[in-house]
């Protein structure tokens, strides 16, 4: 098993849409939250972009798929290859919409090799959570798109923040902190001490992550107070009329979305080939949501701290 890390970052794997250019790769993208690591949306070429971002087999504890258009899930079969070949055994959770079952069955058995991988096949056919994960709990919701597609939103529990100065005027620590935590009281010769007395609420983090899909209120509740809001940004202002007659985004939109949302980090990312410059996509979209960055292949993009 691969050691614990308390990163929170998106490691970007590709940021093509649906032809791939010398610049990007097909789609890709891992989340590593503390000692998890959650690929979304594997596109062609995902299993040698790991490799050039140091992103090992193990690191790898679940993967969630949009839709089946190949570059959301060409990548598929090599990243679970991988996995195999390098001793992963699972179980592996797989989350993809249920009516993408067929082409996520073809894919698993795309070709020959020793399969050692236990994957654990998480169908989503409506709204809700799909996955409990340590620390986190991973919902669904529908898009809107050509073909059945879910965008995702992981969610960690809220919990409480201890103050150091108040567990000491307690005469409150070591073993003694993890108790109160614990068990929500303790008892002191002082008299009996209340978790809420030394600590006060820590809400938790949220990403989310948004692929294609026309602009909906089901992209705005994914993107909901979001730490991080991945999002696609197929096309820029001027092919607001394509992007619309392909059920697409453009960077306007995604920025429009995570304002409402309340948002507080957009990562832009699945860029047309049309783009071989995309600084105008991302000041378009910081006239409507300043913090937002455009994702280039192997970027590495911290989670915002923690607002306390």
């Amino acid at each position: 098993m691969h050691q614990p890390s308390r990163a929170r970052e998106l490691v970007v794997l590709g940021t093509a849409s649906q032809v791939p250019t010398r610049e990007r790769n097909h789609n890709g993208y891992l989340l590593r939250w503390d000692g998890l690591g959650v690929v979304f949306d594997p596109g062609e070429g995902t299993q040698r972009q790991m490799t050039l971002a140091g992103v090992s087999a193990s690191q790898v504890d679940a993967i969630c798929i949009t839709h089946a258009h190949g570059d959301h899930c060409l990548g598929l079969p090599g990243v679970l290859q991988r996995l195999s070949l390098d001793g992963v055994t699972g179980p592996l959770p797989l989350v993809h919409p249920a009516a993408a079952g067929e082409y996520v069955d073809r894919l698993r058995s795309a070709s020959v090799y020793d399969d050692r991988l236990s994957v654990d096949l998480r169908p989503v056919a409506a709204p809700g959570p799909v996955l409990e994960l340590p620390g986190l709990t991973v919902h669904a919701l529908p898009l809107q798109h050509s073909v059945p597609t879910f965008g995702y939103r992981l969610v960690e529990p809220d919990g409480r923040r201890m103050l150091r100065n108040l567990l000491q005027d307690r005469g409150i620590d070591g073993a003694e902190v993890g108790r109160l935590q614990r068990e929500g009281t303790l008892r002191t010769p002082e008299g009996v001490v209340e978790l809420a007395d030394v600590s006060e609420p820590r809400p938790g983090q949220r990403f989310a992550f948004v692929m294609d899909t026309a602009p909906c209120a089901e992209a705005v509740d994914l993107a909901r107070d979001a730490d991080l809001l991945v999002c696609e940004a197929t096309f820029g202002d001027a092919e607001a009329d394509v992007a619309a007659a392909y059920g697409h985004l453009t960077a306007r939109d995604a920025a429009t979305i995570a304002r409402e949302a309340g948002a507080r980090r957009l990562v832009l990312t699945h860029f047309s080939q049309r783009y071989r410059d995309t600084a105008p996509l991302l000041a378009q979209a910081r006239e409507v949501f300043p913090d937002t960055v455009v994702a280039r292949d192997l970027d590495r993009i911290p989670v915002p701290q923690r607002v306390r």
